[in-house]
């Protein structure tokens, strides 16, 4: 089993951040732990899920029942989109941006799923406006945020809870493989630092030149 998710790992680029021990000098986040994730280092939160950012980011997406990652992507990259799923390409091969692109509506259709069996409902109103991707750019860098630095994982911690965000691994796993989801998280992963990038965002998910 170990060299299975070593495996994963080091096929989907996650490896030296999973290995990597914690800093001690680390200030961690409010309900933000230095327990291990599974794929992307130190930094498990363990608050409630900030549903106006996830309701915000699955409305830009198509919707509940018609979400889509490229549509997703459109809104958050601009017209950057096709120059970010080409470099997303080039780093990672079609294979596994293909499975990011196909396993995203899954976990937002099971999160979603489990979220209404735990009696878990969604906020009326999203926040920030989903039309406005820059503003939903930075909320989703800010949610994934552990004090040290970004950590996909705690990004989709905070957009359902840890608990709901492992059940969907598990169900990910079940479906397309633990390769698969592997690969998820790791181009997830580095489109979030690309859109940081473009837009010079701080940790707080705002311009550096707004401070």
């Amino acid at each position: 089993m170990k060299s299975r998710w070593i495996a994963a790992l080091a096929g989907a680029g996650l490896l030296l951040s999973a290995a990597a021990p914690a800093l001690a000098a680390v200030t961690w986040l409010p309900n933000v732990t230095d327990a291990p994730s599974r794929f992307s280092g130190p930094g498990v939160y363990t608050g409630a899920p900030a549903l106006p950012v996830t309701l915000s980011m699955v409305i830009a997406g198509g919707g509940p029942a018609n979400f889509q990652t490229l549509t997703l992507v459109k809104v958050l990259a601009g017209d950057k989109t096709d120059a970010e799923v080409a470099s997303l390409k080039k780093q990672f091969g079609d294979t596994k941006v293909t499975n990011f692109v196909k396993i995203f509506p899954f976990v937002v259709s099971d999160s979603l799923k489990i979220a209404k069996e735990k009696g878990v409902k969604l906020p009326s109103s999203p926040s920030p406006n989903p039309k406005d991707g820059e503003a939903l750019a930075g909320a989703l860098w800010a949610a994934g945020q552990t004090g040290h630095s970004f950590n996909v994982e705690v990004l989709l911690d905070r957009a359902v809870s840890h608990p709901i965000h492992e059940q969907v691994m598990k169900d990910i796993d079940a479906k397309y493989g633990l390769a698969a989801d592997a690969d998820y998280h790791a181009v997830l992963n580095q489109a979030m630092h690309d859109l940081a990038t473009v837009y010079h965002f701080n940790a707080m998910g705002k311009p550096a030149s707004s401070m």
